[in-house]
């Protein structure tokens, strides 16, 4: 990452970053309080921001996002691809945990793996990119079913509190596997991400540094897939 920075710019994006979708609408004095700027120094950049596009001052006084914005973002998701940003946090947690990583979604009463990054370990758990696998078992399958629209029963109920689903030999005796859901910017449910390994070689320890590094991954995705259109 580079080491440049302009500071206007970065004061006029933190200002920017200091609205979100509980506060759509803020004061000078809220924008002052969620940035540590001056209220001065947030007029100057509000003033540049409101004539290109960016922030629009109400009667009130208080300020919204500008169209300016909605522009780049519609550009953003038509030229988003989701491969893009999955496949490298799969290499992540493959360097990390040294087992294969996988991104789930359903299709139906089917999970499809969509994107994987096989482990590069002789013995592994081994997938190729389209396997279709039921959704009766196995650790993404548990994320996938909890997290789908319409999920009910105290098992789905379970996973959506603990945020992630370990299993141990369901659809496979030799396979141990932990999944987390992911999701994009407007909250919705894109997928289940998962760390699946040999059991014997995959065990307790190994798990919680996996289930770590997935949490890690899916906030970070969630900070950079659009939302659907």
């Amino acid at each position: 990452m580079s080491k440049d920075k302009v500071e206007a710019v970065e004061r006029a994006l933190a200002v920017l970053n200091a609205f979100h979708a509980d506060k759509p609408a803020m004061t000078l004095g809220e924008i002052a309080s969620a940035t540590g700027l001056y209220k001065s120094t947030i007029l100057r950049l509000a003033g540049s921001l409101e004539r290109l596009g960016y922030l629009i001052r109400e009667e009130r006084g208080a300020f919204r996002l500008g169209p300016a914005l909605w522009r780049l973002g519609s550009i953003y998701r038509a030229g988003f691809n989701l491969g893009a940003a999955i496949r490298p946090e799969l290499r992540s947690l493959v360097e990390a945990t040294g087992e294969t990583a996988s991104f789930y979604i359903r299709e139906g009463q089917s999970r499809v793996c969509l994107f994987r990054h096989n482990s590069p370990q002789s013995a592994r758990h081994h997938l190729d990119e389209g396997t279709e696998l039921p959704l009766n078992a196995g650790a993404s399958a548990h994320v996938l079913l909890a997290f789908s629209n319409g999920a009910k029963g105290p098992k789905a109920k379970a996973v959506q509190q603990r945020g992630y689903y370990i299993s141990l030999g369901e659809r496979d005796p030799q396979v141990a596997a932990v999944a987390v859901p992911v999701f994009d910017l407007a909250g919705e449910f894109r997928g289940a991400l998962a760390i699946s390994g040999l059991i014997g070689r995959f065990k307790e320890k190994a798990r919680q540094a996996a289930l770590a590094e997935l949490s890690a991954s899916a906030h970070r995705l969630r900070t950079m897939l659009p939302a659907r259109e």
